[in-house]
C-alpha cells in the first residue's frame, strides 16, 4: 500500500516531512532515466531528489510538447493560454528545492487547469470570444490550493463554450488526441486531451454533467466527479450549482489521489462544502492498495442510460465486451460482481428535466463578483451573435427560468426519488459500488459542419448523467480500447464522501490490467524529454 502524509488539514509541510513523503512514494519508481511521457507525481519528485532533474527542465519539456502538438502535428487545439511565468515560477521552486527541498505535495507539478476556472493575472475565457480579453484578479479556491502545494499552473485548457459540448467561439473546437477526427468529449475537452497527450502532469476538470469523465473516458485517462460538496467550486463559472463540481484528471489513480488531497475540504467561500467537514481523510494516498478490489461487492448496470444509445451498433457490442473483460478482471481480483444489477426504471427516473432553471440567476450572481467582465448579465451572454451557433440555441433555452418553475420543483423530487431508488438497490445487494461503461459508444466524429451547425455533435450513449443527478461521486478509470483503436472508460459509483474507496477500486483494477497507453498521434519528441 502506497502511503502518504498528505493532509487537507494543515496544507504545508516542513520540508524533512515532505523529503521523507516524497523518498517514501519514489520507490515506486524505478531507477531509470527520467521521461517525461506518462510522468506522474512520484516519478517527477523523485527525479528532482536523484538530482536528475529541475523544474525548469520539466516546465521547458512540457512547452515543448505543447507547442509541437497543440496547434501544429495532430493540431489538438486544446490549450487555450500558456503561463507566460511558468519558466520564471519553475526557477523560483528550483531555488527552494535547493535550500530545503520540496516546498510541498505538488512541488514543480504543471497543472492544465480548464478555462472555466480563474487563474490572476491569467486570462480565463469561458471558451468564449466574449471573454477573450478577461483577465481576473483572483484566484480559485483550488487554484490557490494547489498555488500553495507548490504546483505551477503551466496552462489553461480550452473547454466547450460556457461549460457545454467541445466547441467554443474562442477557439473553435479540441481534437481527440487518439483519431484528431474524433471528438474528446464535452466541455473538460481540453484538459482530457492535454493530459493525455502528456501536454502537462495532471490536470483540473469540472463536471456538471459529465464534463471530466466523458474526456477521460474518451482519453485514456483518469477523472474523478467527487461527492458534490466536496471540493469549492469558488471562482468558477457555474452552469448548475446543484450538479456542478471540480475534480482531478489524470493519467493514473495514484495522481488523482494526490491532487484530490490538496484540493478537497470546506471553503467558507462555497457553503456547500461545509458538508464536507469530517468526511475528508487526511490523505487519499492511504487507500491505495494493489489488493483494494479483494471482498468488495460490486453490481454492473448494463442497460443503457440514454435514449441515443443504439445496441444494434458494432461499436455498442465492442464496449459491452470491454465491460465483459472488466468484470472478469474484477473477480479474478476478488470482488464479488452481481451482473447485471437490474434498477427498476432506470431511464424514467432520470429523465427529470430542470437543469436550466438554475443557470441564470447562478451566472448573474458570478458576474456579480468580476468588477471588470465584459457583460453584466447571463441574457447579454445568451443573446450574443460572438456564441458559438451550437451553444447558442442552449443558453437561450436557459432565460427567463428560475428555481421557482414547476419544472424545476418536479425535477428536484424526481432526483431525489432516483436517490432513494440507487442506495436502495445498494442496500438489498449490499454493494460498495455500481459499475457502467461511461459511454455505450466510441468517440464520435467531429461533423464538417461543427462551427456552423446549431445542434448535436457528440458522442450517443452517455451514461453519465447519474452521478450529477444524485451527486454521488464516480471515478472514471481506463478500461481498454476498441477495435478502432478508441479509448473506454468505466465508472465506478459509491455512496457520498467514499472518494477513498473509489481511488481503493480503480487503483487495484488499474494496477491489474494496465490499460492506460499514451496516444500514437502524440509521441516522444526527438529530444527525450
Amino acid at each position: 500500500m502506497i502511503s502518504s502524509t498528505l493532509s487537507t488539514k494543515g496544507r504545508r509541510l516542513a520540508p524533512a516531512a515532505l523529503l521523507a513523503v516524497a523518498a517514501l512514494l519514489s520507490i515506486t519508481v524505478q531507477a531509470q532515466a527520467f521521461d517525461i511521457m506518462e510522468a506522474t507525481i512520484p516519478g517527477i519528485h523523485a527525479a528532482f531528489m536523484s538530482g536528475e532533474l529541475s523544474c525548469v527542465e520539466l516546465v521547458q519539456g512540457y512547452l515543448r510538447r505543447i507547442e509541437a502538438y497543440d496547434k501544429q502535428g495532430p493540431a489538438l487545439n486544446a490549450i487555450q493560454t500558456v503561463n507566460p511565468q511558468a519558466l520564471e515560477e519553475a526557477a523560483r521552486l528550483d531555488a527552494a528545492f535547493a535550500e530545503s527541498g520540496l516546498v510541498g505535495p505538488l512541488h514543480c507539478i504543471p497543472v492544465l487547469v480548464k478555462d472555466q476556472v480563474e487563474v490572476a493575472g491569467m486570462p480565463t475565457t469561458y471558451g468564449s470570444a466574449i471573454f477573450k480579453d478577461f483577465i481576473s484578479d483572483r484566484d480559485a479556491t483550488i487554484v490557490k490550493r494547489m498555488k500553495e502545494a507548490g504546483a505551477i499552473i503551466l496552462a489553461k485548457t480550452n473547454m466547450g463554450e460556457f461549460a457545454s459540448g467541445y466547441v467554443g467561439s474562442a477557439f473553435g473546437f479540441c481534437r481527440n488526441p487518439y483519431d484528431p477526427a474524433r471528438n474528446p468529449s464535452s466541455s473538460s475537452c481540453g484538459t482530457g486531451a492535454a493530459v493525455a497527450a502528456n501536454f502537462g502532469a495532471v490536470g483540473i476538470a469540472e463536471d456538471t454533467g459529465g464534463s471530466t469523465r466523458g474526456p477521460a473516458s474518451h482519453t485514456s485517462t483518469v477523472g474523478l466527479r467527487p461527492t458534490t460538496p466536496l471540493i469549492s467550486r469558488y471562482g468558477m463559472m457555474p452552469a448548475t450549482p446543484t450538479r456542478d463540481t471540480l475534480g482531478p484528471l489524470t493519467r493514473t489513480v495514484t495522481d488523482a489521489a494526490i491532487l484530490t488531497s490538496v484540493i478537497a475540504g470546506y471553503d467558507p467561500n462555497d457553503p456547500l462544502t461545509a458538508y464536507s467537514v469530517g468526511n475528508v481523510p487526511d490523505t487519499y494516498t492511504a487507500f491505495l492498495d494493489p489488493d483494494g478490489l479483494r471482498g468488495a461487492r460490486i453490481g454492473v448496470i448494463r442497460e443503457p442510460m440514454s435514449s441515443d444509445a443504439d445496441p444494434t451498433r458494432p461499436d455498442y457490442a465492442a464496449i459491452q465486451a470491454i465491460v465483459d473483460q472488466a468484470v472478469s478482471d474484477m473477480r479474478a481480483l476478488g470482488a464479488e460482481v452481481i451482473d447485471p444489477l437490474i434498477i427498476p426504471n432506470l431511464m424514467e427516473l432520470m429523465d427529470v428535466g430542470g437543469g436550466s432553471s438554475e443557470t441564470e440567476a447562478a451566472i448573474n450572481a458570478y458576474l456579480a463578483q468580476l468588477p471588470n467582465a465584459p457583460v453584466r448579465s447571463f441574457r447579454e451572454i445568451a443573446v450574443s451573435d460572438l456564441v458559438a451557433p451550437v451553444r447558442r440555441s442552449g443558453l437561450i433555452n436557459a432565460l427567463n427560468r428560475s428555481t421557482s418553475d414547476p419544472d424545476y420543483l418536479r425535477s428536484l423530487a424526481k432526483r431525489e426519488e432516483l436517490r432513494q431508488v440507487i442506495l436502495q438497490v445498494m442496500a438489498e445487494y449490499q454493494l460498495d459500488a455500481i459499475v457502467y461503461p461511461t459511454f455505450s459508444h466510441e468517440p464520435a466524429v467531429i461533423p464538417d459542419d461543427i462551427l456552423t451547425r446549431t445542434s448535436g455533435g457528440g458522442t450517443p450513449g452517455s451514461n453519465r448523467s447519474l452521478s450529477p443527478l444524485i451527486g454521488f461521486p464516480a471515478l472514471t478509470v481506463p478500461a481498454g480500447f476498441t477495435p478502432a483503436g478508441l479509448p473506454v472508460g468505466i465508472d465506478i459509483l459509491g455512496r457520498p464522501f467514499t472518494e477513498g474507496m473509489l481511488f481503493k477500486f480503480g487503483y487495484a483494477y488499474e494496477q491489474a490490467t494496465q490499460h492506460r497507453r499514451p496516444p500514437a498521434y502524440t509521441p516522444p519528441l526527438p529530444d527525450g524529454r
